[in-house]
């Protein structure tokens, strides 16, 4: 994502029991895991293609996600939500890992940031 998009992150409501240090490595940590996430045909990474829409990690330091995928029809739709969860689930801290596959709203290709245009020569 570029400078002008922001992972939409909360944290069990307004107010959580965790140190502003502790989920500012976690979040980092998490956004890592995320990046380390490819889409099998597309070479870029799943957060810098703006499939995460959100993630929540709350007090128990338990982590959900809304991601979608780039068409209902993705070939790698069985098996990109399971890669997500394995690589946010294995960050030191997060106790488990949900994601919520969703298409509302659907993606497009607005949501990429500049690193994903440049990896797929959209200039």
């Amino acid at each position: 994502m570029d400078d002008s998009q922001t992972l939409n992150t909360t944290v069990g409501g307004d107010t959580t029991a965790i140190p502003p240090e502790e989920l500012d490595r976690l979040t980092d940590d998490i956004v890592a895991a995320m990046k380390s996430v490819y889409d099998p045909e597309i070479p870029s990474d799943i957060y810098e293609l703006g499939l995460i829409y959100r993630v929540d990690i709350d007090d128990s330091r338990k982590v959900a996600i809304d991601m979608t995928l780039t068409s209902p029809s993705c070939p790698a739709a069985a098996e990109l939500p399971a890669m997500v969860e394995n690589a946010v689930a294995s960050v030191p801290g997060v106790s488990e890992v949900k994601i919520n596959l969703t298409f509302d709203p659907p993606w497009d290709q607005s949501r990429m940031s500049d690193e994903a245009r440049v990896a797929l020569n959209m200039w």
